[in-house]
Order: C-alpha cells, then structure tokens, then sequence
C-alpha cells in the first residue's frame, strides 16, 4: 500500500517526515533517502504495536485531502510502500475461480511489476484498495 508523506526541512534539523494517514507516525533522517528508507521502518513498527494493541490498521487515503491541509504547508511529498498484508494475520490457502483470461492478465502484471511478488500478493492488494473505499 502507498503512503503519501510529508517532508519538512529547517535550516538546522534533519528531515522531518509526517505520514498523514497514520497519525503519530514520525520520522526523521539526515537525507530524503535516508528520511524515507527511516519512514518505512517506522511504519513497521507502528502497524506492529498497532496489532500488537488490537486496534484497526489505517488504510492509505487520497493525498488530495492532505495537500490543502495548512500543517503541511512548506513541505513537499513523497510516497512510501509497505506491505501491510503481513499485519492483517497468517496467511490462509483458498480456492478460487477465476475466468482464464483474466489469470492470463494478472500472471501478466505480477511477472513484469515489482510491487506483486506472486498471484496472492497481487489478489491481495486488489483486495485492499477495493475495502478501502
């Protein structure tokens, strides 16, 4: 799942990095890259503790809602991917039926995109933007 996130800069700090749709979720580092590969690990974390306390995971909302919000105002944006099916439980085998075609088209997508590591992978972040909505 993308994450938009918001960087800030002062003169003397390092970046700062705000992920808008997990509250309390901060970061921090002494480049971008370094600010964002610290972003990721904070996320994992968070959504850990999150499990952890048995409350709901937050999903991913539109960056729209967040740009016009003036507590960003000065920073720029970024996107950051996590994996959040691993938070949502053990994994569960199931049969599933699906036209020919279709398999053909996401054997497809999974083979030449980086995002998906498998057919389940794919099936599974499909799932997530749907209940998202």
């Amino acid at each position: 799942m993308k994450f938009a996130v918001v960087l800030h800069k002062d003169a003397d700090s390092e970046y700062g990095v705000t992920v808008p749709d997990v509250p309390g979720c901060f970061s921090a580092g002494s480049t971008v890259a370094e600010a964002l590969e610290s972003v990721e690990q904070a996320l994992a974390l968070h959504f850990e503790g999150l499990v952890i306390d048995g409350e709901p995971l937050p999903m991913a909302g539109e960056i729209d809602r967040h740009v016009v919000n003036p507590d960003f105002a000065g920073g720029f944006w970024a996107f950051v991917e996590i994996d959040v099916t691993p938070y949502f439980g053990k994994s569960v085998r199931f049969n599933a039926t699906l036209p020919e075609h279709l398999l053909q088209r996401i054997d497809s997508t999974v083979s030449r995109d980086n995002r998906y590591k498998s057919r389940s992978g794919f099936l599974a972040a499909a799932a997530l933007r749907e209940l998202s909505i």
